[in-house]
């Protein structure tokens, strides 16, 4: 791919993997099947992820083929400043769009600027509530050739025992952000009773959280479910781990989008999550699974119990979830209302 053949940049600025990352590593390679796309930063990324170098930066002066200008298209503060820098004060040939997920008022320094943006998208309607500029809404998709019920299930050391039991999952970092407290105190209310069922934690513990799951482990011991709630740290591929659970848990306190819903219900997996990120806004409430309120651990227990205790529902739950998904969240919807945005900005230059 040439650079004239690039008619829209996607940058990555960070190295460590993130929710924002992982949407590229979805996207990109869909989108470039439609239109000359590639991403720039850190060399972090799959292969299948077409990317141009940092020289390319020196070849921004030059139109792409088809259009006036090509698109910036960022998703971080870091990238949207760049891509000022680089319009505004090297006058290249640009426009911006930019891609907000944020669930709280942004700082004066972020309003500065987005309203700078040719265009603004928002991943949920919450998170465009937020805005003081016009967005679209687009909420994210999922890849349904990789998320799905059929395939491989979880083999290895963290699915040893596992096997003709009931299991729960919860998955993300560990940390108080990510409300694991809430669902470990939701199984030590729950399990004791419940005897055919394990809870599976999968996510990485940083340093400086190491002490909240290690108070965590303490109260699961205290509890004596040391051999039913499991922290597995890190898997190398949840991808199995979905189609394992029984049911999924997303208790966040706060969260920007939050795919691992969507992830679970493609796999066909009824979710309980709290009323966080933009899961409102892809579970049926009562259908799919349930919403709960933010850190109320009492509300979370009580969504998560009838699933527990009632194989029909659980069923009926998960097979609406995967019909749901499939309607609704697939990745080719996301990619084409991305394509729409960037074909109105395109347009700008058209009328100009």
């Amino acid at each position: 791919m040439t650079i004239r053949d690039v008619e829209v940049i996607a940058p990555n600025f960070k190295r460590r993997l993130s929710g924002v990352t992982s949407t590229i590593i979805q996207l990109l390679p869909l989108q470039a099947r439609d239109i000359g796309i590639a991403t720039m930063g850190p060399d972090v990324l799959p292969a299948a992820v077409p990317r141009l170098g940092y020289g390319g930066l020196l070849s921004l002066w030059q139109r792409p083929k088809r259009h006036r200008r090509r698109i910036w298209h960022a998703r971080r503060n870091t990238e949207m400043l760049t891509g000022l820098v680089l319009r505004d004060l090297l006058r290249m040939k640009l426009r911006l769009v930019f891609t907000s997920a944020a669930q709280r008022r942004h700082t004066a320094y972020t309003r500065f600027l987005i309203r700078r943006m040719d265009a603004v998208i928002a991943t949920s309607g919450r998170s465009a509530a937020y805005l003081d500029v016009p967005a679209t809404v687009i909420l994210h998709g999922i890849d349904l050739d990789r998320f799905g019920p059929d395939g491989a299930l979880p083999s290895g050391p963290g699915a040893d025992g596992l096997e003709g039991r009931r299991v729960i999952g919860c998955s993300g970092r560990i940390r108080h952000q990510k409300g694991t407290d809430l669902f470990v105190a939701a199984m030590i209310a729950l399990l004791p009773s419940r005897p055919e069922w394990t809870a599976v934690i999968t996510g990485r513990t940083t340093a400086e959280h190491a002490g909240f799951e290690a108070g965590l482990r303490a109260a699961i011991e205290t509890a004596g479910l040391s051999e039913r709630i499991r922290f597995l740290g890190e898997v190398e591929d949840v991808v199995p781990w979905f189609r394992r659970f029984d049911l999924y848990v997303a208790p966040p306190r706060n969260e920007g989008f939050g795919l691992t819903p969507l992830e679970a219900m493609a796999s066909g997996t009824p979710v309980v999550a709290s009323d966080a990120g933009a899961f409102a806004e892809m579970i049926v409430e009562g259908v799919t699974g349930r919403v709960v309120p933010v850190g109320d651990a009492e509300a979370l227990a009580a969504a998560i119990a009838p699933y527990l205790d009632d194989d029909a529902l659980r069923r009926r739950a998960g097979e609406a979830a995967l019909a749901h998904v499939r309607t609704a969240f697939p990745l080719a919807r996301e990619a084409s209302q991305i394509a729409g945005v960037y074909r109105s900005v395109w347009a700008l230059d058209d009328r100009g």
